[in-house]
């Protein structure tokens, strides 16, 4: 049968590698992945290897974003790493490389890594190019927050209209600091993908030779036996916390590095290792959604290796192995810094004295929550609850003008058990800013918030409202206190007394949303976002 596929005695000869693709051609993320493996499968022949060929679903965050659709983008991260463990297993191949472009393929790729054990690399298609518009660079983030200063009158229509054509000029993921450039960074600082390899944009004319030797690369993983699990380590994890904490990057980033860390079986590893990262590591990276520069500058000004030479010497990642063969410090060493940037910072000018995110338990989190403080210096918020129970139904208030200064928005029921999917809520936040209110007011879910997010926005609230969790039970008007600092997240009220005034029989879940197909598995199987929000078992 692989004769028939075009096999020869020749290609029995080295090992065996598949080259899973997730192309599509329904956004611009991933749009150009098909073009991308043929350098790859050049390298992979050159290095002795024979490439075949896989590949599985990607839902764009982007497009889907505030739509029902967006349930199903969680649920992807599964469902394509389930794809790659049993395209390689299933046929017992000997390696894999994985192209990956939007925000859930990236993980998917590192949990598989993790799961497997199996030699591979992970190749990000790279980031799409500014947008212009009025002299002014542009990404998707700006379509979104032009929306709500359109509703609130700052814009016309015809500006709205403008904006969103000119934001996406073609190929390559979101372009600021959000999710799949934060994953694509994590995959550098984990060992999993070659330095600056992910950096290049995806129209870069680098990128076809950063492909071919990425095909070489995973050749060589697999005659060296560099295995997966000798780079996802607890260092490694920290490694790469550190670099995301440092951009301030996306708050999806812990909810990925956790579930890798659990595919990887690393011991010691959890939610609150990025509170601890976040308050002893300051932004250097001023990228966007907070900051002022998108990927495209950071490649220009010395990439992910510029960021590791910072960390590097102020002595705060340590030295581990990568899939090139080279030890992490050797491939920063290499890293050179384009004279008279100011993407990047020194720590001791930093963009921000502390990380983009924290981590807070209390009356409404138990089992944690997460708070994204990318965009302003606030610690502390208190202000009474205005409480939704679905994006949807906030959405229309915001758009409406409903909101106001000092308030506390909830929006429940949109966890990863409850939405089902953990929705991200960027429709909501860019409205948010575009109506100026960011940093005036808090946003608290047992969803996620889009790496474009910023603002006062507090997600993965643990235990989730379909867990009967505290935020189920959160009523119009109650005062919530953040405080950053302390760590804490509290309601002035007895939610205990209401939990048993509404069930004196003890809490039971309401039935699912869903009640066949892929949703509805999900939904029976998902964990907590506490730790990574996975189906894999065994989970808790």
């Amino acid at each position: 049968m692989l004769r028939a596929s075009g096999m020869t005695d020749e290609s029995f000869e080295g090992p065996i590698i598949a080259v899973f693709n997730t192309w599509t051609n329904m956004g611009p993320c991933n749009m150009h992945l098909d073009q991308l493996a043929v350098p790859v499968r050049a390298g992979i022949r050159a290095a002795g290897g024979t490439p075949v060929d896989f590949n599985s679903i990607a839902v764009s965050d982007g497009i889907t974003m505030g739509s029902d659709g967006m349930r199903a983008s969680l649920m992807s991260r599964e469902v394509i790493c389930d794809s790659i463990e049993l395209a390689v297993r299933g046929h017992s191949l000997d390696g894999v490389i994985i192209l990956v472009g939007c925000d859930k393929t990236i993980p998917a790729a590192g949990m598989a890594l993790a799961r497997m054990n199996v030699p591979g690399v992970v190749l990000y298609g790279g980031s799409i190019m500014p947008g212009h518009h009025k002299g002014k660079d542009l990404s998707v983030q700006d379509v979104f927050e032009a929306v709500g200063a359109c509703a609130a009158g700052i814009i016309d229509e015809d500006e709205l209209t403008e904006i969103e054509k000119s934001a996406c000029p073609g190929a390559g993921a979101c372009g600021g600091q959000f999710t799949a450039n934060s994953m694509a960074m994590a995959m550098t600082f984990l060992g999993l993908s070659p330095m600056g390899t992910n950096d290049i944009p995806a129209i870069h004319e680098d990128k076809t030779r950063a492909a071919y030797d990425a095909g070489m690369c995973v050749v060589d993983c697999v005659k060296e036996n560099r295995l997966p699990r000798e780079m996802i380590t607890h260092q490694s994890l920290m490694n790469a916390a550190i670099a995301l904490s440092a951009t301030a990057a996306s708050t999806n980033a812990i909810l990925h590095l956790l579930a890798i860390a659990t595919e990887a079986q690393v011991e010691g590893f959890d939610i609150d290792a990025f509170d601890h990262v976040s308050r002893t590591t300051p932004v250097i990276g001023d990228l966007k959604p907070g900051g002022r520069y998108m990927a495209a500058d950071l490649f220009n000004a010395g990439g992910s290796g510029l960021i590791g030479k910072r960390l590097v010497a102020d002595g705060r990642i340590e030295d581990q192995k990568t899939v090139t063969g080279k030890s992490l410090f050797e491939e920063i060493s290499a890293a050179t810094e384009t004279k008279g940037q100011d993407v990047v910072r020194q720590f001791a000018d930093p963009v921000k004295s502390r990380g983009g995110y924290g981590i807070l338990y209390g009356d409404l989190a138990p089992e944690g929550s997460v708070v994204k403080l990318a965009g302003h210096g606030a610690l502390h918020f208190e202000g009474p609850a205005r409480v939704f129970e679905s994006e949807e139904d906030c959405f229309e208030v915001v758009q409406a003008e409903g909101i106001k200064k000092g308030d506390v928005v909830i929006i429940r029921n949109e966890g990863p058990r409850g939405g089902p999917g953990m929705r991200e809520m960027l429709a909501v936040t860019a409205a948010l800013v575009g109506q100026d209110l960011a940093d005036h007011v808090a946003l608290i879910t047992d969803g996620r918030f889009s790496g474009a997010s910023y603002g006062f926005v507090i997600g993965h609230v643990a235990p989730e409202a379909a867990h009967g969790g505290p935020i189920a039970f959160i009523e119009e008007g109650d005062i919530i206190t953040i405080d950053v600092e302390a760590q804490t997240i509290n309601v002035a009220a007895d939610l205990k007394a209401r939990v048993a005034k509404e069930y004196p029989g003890g809490w039971t879940a309401k039935p699912p949303r869903d009640t066949s197909g892929a949703y509805a598995k999900f939904a029976a199987l998902v964990g907590s976002a506490s730790k990574g929000a996975v189906t894999s078992f065994p989970f808790e």
